[in-house]
């Protein structure tokens, strides 16, 4: 018996062998730009904003849609309590600032 096997000492990435590098060029489903990178054209949300729970059966709570979105609801309560939700900020500016320095974004 041969206790000695033969090894290769070749490496799995060779940069002088062609056969390495046949399947490189771009897939034919890659040539195009994707569409999912776009802004859809209707979005659902599903999720409660203000409980923050799922919602599965969707057809049977309440709604609002805006534009190109949908809310879903858990309860009319929660809907109403996300329309009375301000806008902006609760407080019109900050205390003790002027109005000039007062930058909260949004």
């Amino acid at each position: 018996m041969n206790p000695t096997t033969a090894t290769s000492n070749t490496t799995a990435l060779s940069f002088n062998n062609a056969a390495n590098w046949v399947a490189t060029d771009c897939l034919p489903r890659d040539q195009e730009q994707s569409h999912r990178l776009h802004e859809p054209e209707h979005m659902n949300n599903s999720i409660d904003p203000i409980t923050g729970r799922d919602i599965e059966n969707l057809a049977s709570h309440p709604h609002l849609d805006d534009g190109i979105l949908t809310i879903y609801f858990e309860t009319e309560a929660t809907r109403k309590t996300y329309l009375d939700t301000p806008f902006d900020h609760p407080f019109g500016k900050l205390p003790g600032k002027p109005s000039e320095e007062d930058d909260r974004g949004g």
